[in-house]
């Protein structure tokens, strides 16, 4: 496996050289053949540039690779704050612990967990590491310059450049869409229709019916929030806030909380990411229903970062290469994490294909004003809510 991550790597090397042209070296035609043009000369002095480039290339890749692989090793540990779903997350952590023998330990913590606990931390990090879960606590660490800067050689697969932060603090991974699920059983069992819109979910039929996470511990809820102003306004947005609370049986710690109650019909109606009602769904809820709104939504990108002043930093670049490749990403659905992959080499969950969701009925998500306003607009929330902010939301 190291071997062939490796490769991945030089090939990847080779085609941003081949990219960006050759320089240097000369050539001369044979004596025997006609002599050439000079736009022939010039084509033929850069091909032979081009090459010398590509060789050089290749070799600096695999010196680099190799040499990043021995300071990591000499580094000998790892410690990861994953977001994701720990099955996930600790396969993740086995497989980088086996292909590489560096003790890996890792701990499952929401996104705005992590987020609270690096800043306490003030530049010294008990973690080297973070992988899993939406970018807009990410985005809160980057503006208080809690990340890294790395300029990872495996962020050539991604996609597009909308799945990496533009100061290379963070790399997507996976793409998760937000919407519904819902538990077709019981809205029949209540002569109720499916909600279809995000304003659906606040008519008076749902009321304790419906479950959200908690904005102070789960990404996921601070991305609805964020949703919610760009389509509607802050002001508005606030008072949409209040009516949909009537409804809210729960805010669970996870943003994957509420996917888990509605199968079991504990909530008839989950607000989360589609991909963790997949999830249930393929464990035999087949009574969940799957919703993208018809008024829009947005999407998250689910990302992986080195922490500033870590104490294993080549560790940590290490696993960003890794987290960036097959070896990392093909492995998911095994964990039960049926996310649409972000990169160009990584194998999309055919689990996840077949549910036929709509990728692309999203808003124009403002990344950088999450990024300025997250914490505010949090506080916000809370402050429209008033009294209402009470027992209901849960952190543990």
């Amino acid at each position: 496996m190291k071997k062939k991550l490796a490769l991945l790597l030089t090939c990847s090397m080779i085609m941003s050289l081949t990219a960006c042209g050759g320089g240097g070296g000369e050539t001369t035609a044979a004596p025997t053949e006609p002599a050439a043009t000079s736009a022939e000369a010039s084509g033929q002095t850069e091909a032979a540039d081009k090459t010398e480039a590509d060789d050089a290339g290749e070799k600096e890749a695999a010196g680099g690779m190799d040499a990043l692989i021995e300071a990591a090793k000499a580094e000998g540990e790892l410690t990861v704050y994953g977001s994701c779903e720990e099955e996930y997350l600790s396969l993740a952590c086995k497989n980088f612990e086996q292909m590489y023998g560096i003790k890996t330990k890792f701990q499952r913590l929401s996104t705005s967990e992590v987020y609270t606990k690096i800043s306490e931390e003030a530049g010294k990090p008990s973690a080297d590491v973070w992988f899993g879960g939406t970018t807009d606590p990410y985005n809160e660490a980057v503006a208080d310059g809690l990340l890294m800067e790395y300029k990872a050689e495996n962020a050539a697969n991604l996609i597009s450049e909308d799945y990496k932060d533009p100061t290379n603090c963070w790399y997507g991974i996976y793409k998760g869409i937000l919407g519904f699920m819902v538990n077709t059983e019981e809205l029949a069992r209540l002569n109720l229709e499916a909600p279809k819109t995000w304003d659906d979910l606040t008519k008076e039929e749902y009321k304790d019916l419906i479950m959200l996470s908690n904005p102070n511990t789960a990404g996921t809820a601070k991305l609805v929030i964020n949703t919610m102003i760009q389509m509607k306004g802050h002001d508005e947005a606030m008072e949409y806030f209040k009516a949909l609370d009537k409804n809210i049986s729960q805010y669970t710690k996870s943003g994957s909380g509420p996917s888990k109650m509605v199968g079991p019909g504990e909530c008839v109606i989950g607000i989360g990411f589609l991909h963790d009602g997949i999830y249930q769904i393929l464990q035999g809820y087949d009574n969940i229903q799957l919703i993208v709104p018809e008024d829009g939504t947005s999407f998250e990108v689910g990302a992986t970062a080195i922490f500033n002043g870590c104490a294993h930093p080549n560790a940590a670049k290490l696993w960003i290469e890794y987290a960036l490749s097959p070896e990392c990403v093909d492995h998911a659905k095994e964990a039960g994490s049926y996310q649409f992959l972000v990169l160009s080499n990584g194998a999309q969950p055919e689990e996840a294909a077949k549910f036929g969701l709509d990728m692309n009925n999203t808003i124009d998500y403002d990344f950088e004003d999450a990024k300025a306003n997250s914490s505010k607009y949090v506080e916000d929330f809370f402050e429209a809510l008033g009294s209402s902010a009470d027992d209901r939301f849960k952190t543990e």
